[in-house]
């Protein structure tokens, strides 16, 4: 990449992030009613986006090829989303779940298993 692709590779992404930051800030100014679908968003959202990464992390994952042959892919990963499930229904944190998902996931993988 030369230095010119470069710089204008940064300053697009500067744009794209401060265009993220500030557009809702100029499309709902304080004192004005957010719409009811930007309500709906925001209910809906955060299960939806926890739906797709769970779909996302087991999509690669043959559970019957391995617990047929004895192997043991796809138990990490069932253990982590226990966890993640556990840690969720307890807190109510969708962060904290899923950082102890992904933490025990990568211990079991790397030391474990």
């Amino acid at each position: 990449m030369t230095k010119e692709q470069t710089v204008i590779t940064i300053l697009l992404a500067v744009a794209g992030t401060a265009t993220t930051r500030f557009l809702p800030f100029l499309l709902f100014p304080e004192g004005r009613e957010v719409p009811d679908y930007v309500r709906y968003l925001g209910r809906v959202l955060g299960a939806a986006v926890f739906g797709i990464l769970v779909i996302y992390c087991f999509r690669n994952t043959d559970f019957a090829t391995s617990f047929a042959r004895g192997g043991t892919h796809g138990i990490p990963e069932l253990i982590a989303l226990a966890v993640t499930i556990a840690v969720f229904c307890r807190k109510r944190k969708m962060v904290l779940s899923m950082a102890a998902g992904t933490i025990l996931y990568m211990i079991l993988v790397q030391v474990v298993f």
